[in-house]
């Protein structure tokens, strides 16, 4: 399954399940191997995935698609991968670390 497939089966979770992320209003920006990039605004419980970087984002992650797919299973520790050089991160790392909190309530 693509990484696509797991973004938008997160964003349906996130539609039946909009709690967890109620205190999220930012546009994450997310640089994946040789893809395109994108971005994932996050506003009042609604999640938006927008194509290529319409929008300023506060964080970026680069990081590779099967990493990413971990990041939204709550299966990548995401300190590690920064330290080993398999995650970056730009803009503000608090709002990084806010992001993966959100998401373990919406692990499979």
């Amino acid at each position: 399954m693509s990484y696509i497939a797991h973004l938008e089966a997160f964003i349906e979770q996130t539609r039946q399940n909009p709690e967890p992320i109620k205190s999220l209003h930012y546009v994450y920006q997310f640089n994946l191997d040789q893809e395109a990039p994108f971005q994932i605004r996050f506003d009042n419980g609604v999640v938006e995935l927008l194509e290529g970087t319409p929008l300023e984002a506060v964080c970026t992650l680069s990081l590779s698609s099967a990493n990413f797919i971990k990041l939204l299973h709550d299966e990548l520790n995401t300190t590690m991968a920064f330290m080993m050089g398999s995650l970056k991160v730009e803009g503000r790392m608090g709002l990084a670390l806010k992001l993966q909190e959100a998401l373990k309530h919406y692990r499979k």
